[in-house]
């Protein structure tokens, strides 16, 4: 016993040296401002951590924290934190929050979004009784990858879970059965502002069911055209001739939010909000074309007129 407890007193000093002196050797810039910078493989760090696998997690987490916080667009670094969050998590398996930071933040593309399921299937292989990590992993499912079969497989090994929230059965049923529309996003999204602490990613997911209640308007305003063009055998000019004429299709146009107009957008011919430059799409769409920006001020300004 003796012997065990001299080793103690002269191993601690030794590691703090060690731990001093490689530290002066370091790089202690932050991750941000080395650019996408060495990151050590997961199966290395963890044997160079000699033990201290909570302090070797913990600094790659730190890492991790800095790129999101420090970065003008942290998902232009969502590969590197990707990688960050793979060490972190090989490192010390048994943290939690670091899984769900990956589902949030690796969303760029995806090769990322996979990235994020590989660390959430760790995620819940560590802490299978998180319904919350089955949760993230069926919504990127469901909204990156448009798998609905597989959102749903997920998400029905959530229900047993102690914790998990009533809709959940509801959910998993629609998904079975390809209702992947307006009502499943809202209530994915509504669980992931209710789950994140991060004001910017709650404000992001706010803005998204904006976005779905302007569609809901929107897609009565369809309708409304084709009745326009069932009565008078012609399309509308403008939204507002819906409102026109002895026998109006309605009586007056729906409020949009943020007080913007309902436009006709020149460049897809679909009515929507002058607020935004395009209808809300349920799932997201890596290959979609980006709007230039000449033609989202073309957008706003014809709904300025």
């Amino acid at each position: 016993m003796k012997n065990v407890r001299w080793t103690k007193w002269i191993a601690l000093p030794v590691c703090f040296l060690l731990t001093a002196f490689l530290h002066s050797r370091m790089n202690t810039l932050s991750s941000v401002d080395q650019g996408d910078a060495f990151v050590p493989r997961p199966a290395f760090a963890r044997a160079a951590s000699f033990g201290y696998d909570a302090l070797m997690s913990d600094y790659y987490w730190l890492q991790a924290v800095q790129v999101v916080g420090r970065a003008l667009h942290p998902t232009d670094h969502a590969e590197h934190l990707g990688n960050l969050i793979d060490v972190v998590t090989t490192v010390n398996p048994w943290v939690g929050h670091p899984y769900r930071f990956a589902a949030v933040w690796l969303t760029t593309n995806e090769k990322t979004v996979r990235q994020a399921n590989a660390l959430l299937e760790r995620g819940i292989a560590y802490h299978p009784d998180d319904w919350r990590m089955r949760f993230y992993l069926g919504f990127n499912y469901f909204y990156y990858l448009e798998e609905d079969s597989m959102a749903s497989a997920i998400l029905e090994t959530a229900v047993p879970l102690k914790g998990r929230p009533n809709y959940l059965p509801r959910l998993v049923a629609r998904l079975r059965v390809g209702d992947g529309g307006l009502d499943v996003a809202e209530t994915f999204l509504h669980e992931l502002i209710r789950g994140t602490e991060d004001p910017f990613q709650q404000a992001e997911y706010e803005r998204a069911l904006d976005e779905i209640q302007t569609e809901r308007i929107a897609r009565t305003l369809d309708a409304a055209r084709e009745e326009y063009k069932r009565r008078f055998g012609k399309d509308i000019e403008k939204v507002e001739d819906l409102t026109k004429g002895p026998n109006p299709v309605l009586k007056k146009l729906p409020p949009a939010l943020y007080g913007a107009e309902w436009v006709i957008y020149p460049r897809s011919g679909e009515i929507g909000s002058s607020y935004y430059y395009s209808r809300y799409k349920v799932r997201k769409d890596f290959r979609e074309p980006v709007v230039s920006k000449k033609e989202e001020t073309e957008t706003k300004e014809e709904g300025q007129h």
